[in-house]
């Protein structure tokens, strides 16, 4: 039987304009993708963003103004024959970050690669420089979507 599932994520800037990803290994496939993830049941999708920064980066967040949510049908790149619809925030850190950044895509440490060793799933963050990101550095297809908009001025954030 399809599903809709509903996923939020967050478009953290950093002090130098950079924009927060995450590379994530997922059962030997890469993706890099804005942080977030899906909503549970009895969540709105703010707190839906909250909690998933906190298990994520263990990092406190406030959920600023909505950007853009999914108005076409997307499928599921996990689950083929399921409709994604995903919503974006802009947030704020409101503690400094204290998860490991990355300075290249894909780059684990040890833990990282032995918590995927455990689960097959892992993930490793990075800031991407405003001025250089295309829509290619990611990998969905709605976050694409939203880089591009967000380059063109459609999507207004304030870096």
């Amino acid at each position: 039987m399809a599903t809709i599932t509903l996923r939020v994520y967050g478009i953290l800037f950093n002090e130098a304009g950079q924009l927060l990803v995450t590379d994530e290994l997922i059962r030997g496939e890469r993706f890099t993708k804005f942080p977030g993830g899906g909503l549970e049941w009895g969540e709105g999708t703010r707190e839906c963003l909250v909690r998933e920064f906190k298990e994520e980066m263990n990092l406190l967040v406030e959920v600023k103004e909505h950007l853009y949510t999914t108005d076409f049908f997307q499928e599921s790149a996990f689950k083929k024959g399921d409709q994604i619809i995903s919503i974006y925030y802009r947030v704020q850190a409101l503690e400094p970050l204290q998860v490991r950044i990355s300075t290249e895509p894909f780059q684990f440490d040890a833990g990282q690669l032995a918590l995927y060793d455990a689960t097959r799933q892992t993930e490793s963050f990075r800031f991407i420089d405003w001025h250089t990101l295309t829509e290619n550095d990611l990998t969905l297809p709605i976050d694409r979507i939203v880089v591009g908009l967000m380059k063109r001025g459609d999507i207004v954030v304030a870096a």
